[in-house]
């Protein structure tokens, strides 16, 4: 991976506030607003219960997340994502398996870029809206991605990763995952987190039912990625969550939801 080092101006973060605060203060009850899906929920709810625990500018340095571990906050660029390409929905979703078995063969910057655009990435440019529906536009979820290299968070906004941890550390997140081999021998394995609060504040109880089905958006986009690159995935719900937090480097906030290896089909 040669992922280059990028400007994050503050307008980006300024923009991004406003977007989610927008968002925030629209109607109640929607599932997505995007959509304008139909559901209710309430103003105000306790949190909930989450187990504890395009080219490249010159180098400037990017406003630490909140949601960092390490000492490591300057974004890093990554190849802009294609919006078209030669295999078809119908293809990819006729297409799409359950693999656990990968070739040792390394995703490209390119593979890379577009996998964690297809989770998450930024698809209307003036209202933030991102490639998976969220309930109010609130987004709670996290995409981290797991290579040899070290582990990276996604930063939609930028369309860029921000460095957590060097080196690899698959085998760790294998083991977190109940020994699940996929994880440590997939050259790449994603892993989405959530900050249930961030929904919770708008919809109440709902919060967690909202969350699970945006997780299941954007997992089901990137698993059909992977099928358009010619890649093949697994979703991993079995972990220790605290673990997988620590191995990742993400904040006690966030509760770890689902692994996916992907990589190159062995044989």
């Amino acid at each position: 991976m040669n992922f280059r080092r990028t400007a994050a101006g503050s307008l980006l973060a300024v923009a991004a506030l406003v977007v989610w605060q927008l968002a925030a203060a629209g109607p109640a009850g929607a599932l997505s607003a995007e959509e304008g899906a139909a559901g209710t929920g309430a103003a105000q709810a306790q949190a909930h219960g989450a187990q504890a625990g395009e080219a490249a500018e010159p180098y400037t340095q990017a406003p630490a997340s909140e949601s960092r571990a390490g000492s490591e906050s300057s974004l890093l660029s990554i190849p802009a994502p294609s919006t078209e390409g030669a295999v078809s929905v119908e293809k990819a979703i006729a297409e799409r398996r359950s693999v656990r078995r990968f070739a040792d063969e390394k995703l490209t910057d390119q593979q890379l870029a577009q996998l964690l655009w297809s989770a998450q990435g930024i698809t209307e440019e003036r209202r933030g809206f991102r490639a998976a529906p969220s309930a109010g536009a609130l987004y709670p979820l996290e995409l981290y991605v797991a290579t040899p290299e070290g582990v990276y968070k996604y930063a939609p906004g930028e369309h860029a990763v921000r460095p957590v941890k060097s080196g690899d550390f698959r085998r760790e997140l294998a083991a977190a995952a109940l020994g699940q081999s996929s994880v440590a021998q997939a050259p790449a394995s994603f892993v989405i987190t959530a900050v249930y609060e961030r929904t919770a504040g708008k919809y109440g109880d709902r919060a967690e039912r909202y969350v699970h089905i945006e997780v299941g958006c954007a997992a089901e986009n990137l698993m059909l990625q992977a099928v358009a690159l010619d890649l093949a995935s697994v979703p991993v719900g079995a972990f220790r969550d605290a673990e997988v937090r620590g191995v990742i480097g993400a904040p006690a906030a966030e509760a770890p939801l689902l692994i996916i290896p992907v990589g190159k089909p062995a044989g």
